[in-house]
């Protein structure tokens, strides 16, 4: 697994998140673009609280594999369930229609705790607040059929 990023996030991870939780604290908006690429970091750096620092207090998680959720159970859950992950960004959409929405789409490589890896696409759906930038709701989209042998219960 040589190349693949562990849970510890590095230095110049720490200081663009502190830098991003610093431009939200002085009322900055951040793009929603912006956003899902700082969540896409966090993902592949296992750090559940920076991704939550980006969803709204409320917030909420549709996964295929685990169903609705909060995104304060759900994301730790993630967490504690992996070991390491790669990510590689095809793209990040942004919504056209007028609604603070966006799409992260990804090639998703996951390292279970148990040593076992899956590998598949994934489009990540964010709604976002639009008074506050924060994420209300992510939707995860993939197939599950290829994953659910490998995965099965391993973080329900």
């Amino acid at each position: 697994m040589s190349g693949v990023r562990r849970k510890k996030p590095d230095a110049e991870y720490a200081i663009a998140l502190t830098v991003m939780m610093q431009q939200r604290n002085r009322g900055g908006a951040l793009s929603v673009k912006t956003a899902v690429h700082d969540y896409l970091r966090a993902l592949e750096a296992g750090d559940a609280a920076g991704i939550l620092a980006l969803f709204a207090a409320d917030g909420r998680v549709l996964s295929p594999m685990l169903g609705r959720m909060s995104a304060r159970e759900f994301f730790p859950r993630v967490v504690a369930a992996s070991s390491a992950a790669r990510l590689a960004v095809h793209d990040v959409l942004v919504g056209a229609e007028g609604h603070p929405r966006a799409v992260g789409y990804f090639l998703y490589e996951w390292w279970l705790r148990d040593g076992s890896k899956v590998s598949f696409e994934c489009a990540d759906v964010f709604n976002f607040d639009p008074a506050t930038g924060k994420i209300e709701s992510m939707i995860i989209l993939y197939d599950t059929h290829p994953i659910r042998q490998c995965v099965g219960d391993k973080y329900a």
